[in-house]
């Protein structure tokens, strides 16, 4: 059988740890005949090096604080100078400081409000249009989602950002498309990623899957690497401004607020 992802030129972000849902993107891409980099920045970046080193084969980390305007600009030039083109990107990039999250919707400030729109919502036009240029022949964006379509307990700015993230992608679909470049998200249930741990009350959010029709389990986040790569393959060429739910198939029946409650 073909190689799904044969000869593709991806760019990975959001690896942290080989429990990132981006490591097991990374993985499946590679195993699917894709070249991969992966990006990262700071303190978290030997993290993502020592983790690169865990694919096969290793795969180099270039810098990228998607907020920074002079790393994508560096990030396009490189990618320019090693491959010529890119072919695809996954954005699995988030982040919503303390005073956001956690059951503190009312009184979070407004600037951590901006923060968490600007890194998890903005971040995916401003990666997408750096790379643009480097899809002349078309190309995929995803995007890792979470169901914005209701107000989960206590992930508050972060569901406000993810709505955001959700509208962006269709903007982006819509400015794209005559260039051939796709952009969809994929919308996965909760794991136990080094992410998903800092929201405050993880356990209770997740909690509410164990009503999911397929079930769902936390702690397999390579459940969601196949649709990704679906979506970043040319199977998908007809595919754009979509949010792909892999949680399970609770999205289809909803969920009370409260696990205890039938």
């Amino acid at each position: 059988m073909p190689e799904l992802l044969a000869g593709k030129r991806l760019l990975i972000t959001g690896v942290i740890t080989k429990d990132s849902i981006a490591f097991h993107v990374a993985q499946r891409a590679q195993a699917e005949g894709a070249e991969v980099l992966l990006t990262s920045f700071g303190r978290i970046r030997r993290m993502t090096e020592r983790t690169a080193q865990r694919l096969e084969p290793p795969v180099d980390v270039l810098e990228l604080d998607v907020n920074n305007t002079e790393d994508l600009e560096a990030l396009a030039a490189e990618l320019q100078q090693r491959w010529g083109r890119v072919d695809g990107v996954l954005h699995a990039i988030a982040f919503a400081p303390e005073d956001a999250l956690g059951g503190k919707f009312l009184t979070a400030p407004a600037e951590s409000a901006i923060a968490a729109f600007q890194t998890s919502a903005f971040s995916l036009k401003a990666l997408a249009a750096t790379l643009a240029p480097l899809m002349p022949s078309g190309g995929s964006v995803v995007g890792l989602d979470f169901d914005a379509t209701v107000a989960w307990p206590l992930y508050d700015w972060m569901g406000v950002a993810k709505a955001a993230l959700e509208s962006v992608s269709r903007y982006l679909a819509r400015d794209l498309g005559p260039q051939g470049i796709r952009v969809n998200l994929v919308s996965a249930g909760p794991l136990g990623t080094v992410a998903a741990r800092g929201i405050p009350g993880f356990d209770k959010l997740a909690a509410l899957w164990e009503q999911a029709p397929l079930g769902w389990d936390i702690e397999d986040p390579s459940i969601v690497a196949g649709p990704v790569c679906f979506l970043l393959s040319d199977l998908a060429n007809g595919i754009s401004g979509e949010i792909l739910h892999v949680d399970g198939g609770l999205h289809a029946i909803g969920a009370p607020s409260d696990p205890g409650r039938p």
